[in-house]
C-alpha cells in the first residue's frame, strides 16, 4: 500500500482491518453461484519485517529503533467464509491405538463445490478491493487452508434430536451420559462466518442453567 511509507502508527490503539460479510445477505444474490458468505481479516506490517519479524536481529533499545524505521507497508486479506454442514464431515474412532490402549480420533472431513465456488469469489473481491484501495504488486492466493488450521473449528459432536444422528440433546448434554456437557464449537456442524466466541459463552450460560435445574430435580 504506497503511501505510508516510514511510517511507524498514529493513535494509541493500532487495529487491524474488519470487512464484515456482503454477500447473499438476502438470499442469494442474482450474480452468486454460491450459498452463504464470508468476511474478510486482515494483517499489515512493513515490509522490512516481512512475514518473519520474529526473526529480526537484536536486542533492547537498538532493537526496539530498528523496528520503528519501517519502509513499504503491506496488507493482507484473510478471507473466512462458511463450510456447509455435511453429513460425512465426520469424527470416527479410528482402528490405532494410542500407549494408554484408547482408541485414537481420525477426522474424515473437506470441502465441497459450494465452499470452492464461495473461495473463487472471496479472492476475486479481495483483489478487486486491494486494487480500489490503490495496492500494488498484488498477489492472490485461492488454495484453501486445511481443515483444522483456521481459527474456530466446529463439529464432532453436533447437536440434534436423535441420538443415532447426534451427540447432544438441545441443552448440548449428552445423549447417552446425562451428566456430560459439551458447549463448544464442537457441538455447531456449521456457523456464519464470524467469530463464535460469544455464541460459545450463550450456549454454555443456557447449559449450566439447565444444569442446575436438573440437579435441583435430582435427574442428573
Amino acid at each position: 500500500m504506497p503511501g505510508f511509507a516510514g511510517r511507524y502508527y498514529s493513535g494509541h490503539r493500532p487495529n487491524g482491518l474488519y470487512i464484515p460479510r456482503f454477500r447473499n445477505l438476502r438470499g442469494r444474490d442474482s450474480d452468486s453461484d454460491f450459498l452463504r458468505g464470508y468476511c474478510y481479516q486482515s494483517i499489515s506490517y512493513p515490509q522490512e519485517w516481512d512475514s518473519r519479524w520474529w526473526q529480526v536481529p537484536g536486542f533492547g533499545a537498538d532493537f526496539k529503533r530498528q523496528l520503528r524505521k519501517p519502509g513499504e507497508w503491506r496488507l493482507i486479506l484473510l478471507g473466512f467464509g462458511e463450510v456447509l454442514p455435511y453429513a460425512n464431515n465426520r469424527v470416527v474412532l479410528d482402528k490405532t491405538l494410542d500407549r494408554f490402549g484408547i482408541p485414537q480420533l481420525r477426522f474424515e472431513l473437506g470441502y465441497g463445490e459450494n465452499e470452492r465456488r464461495l473461495g473463487a469469489d472471496m479472492t476475486r473481491e479481495a483483489v478487486a478491493m486491494l486494487q480500489a484501495a490503490g495496492g500494488t504488486s498484488i498477489e492472490s492466493y485461492d488454495a484453501p487452508f486445511t481443515p483444522g488450521t483456521s481459527i474456530h473449528e466446529f463439529g464432532g459432536a453436533r447437536m440434534g434430536k436423535d441420538p443415532s444422528e447426534s451427540v447432544l440433546n438441545a441443552h448440548n448434554q449428552a445423549h447417552d451420559v446425562s451428566n456430560l456437557f459439551v458447549t463448544d464449537g464442537s457441538c455447531m456442524s456449521s456457523t456464519s462466518c464470524v467469530n463464535p466466541s460469544l455464541t460459545f459463552m450463550a450456549l454454555t450460560a443456557r447449559a449450566a442453567n439447565y444444569a442446575a435445574e436438573r440437579l435441583k430435580e435430582h435427574a442428573i
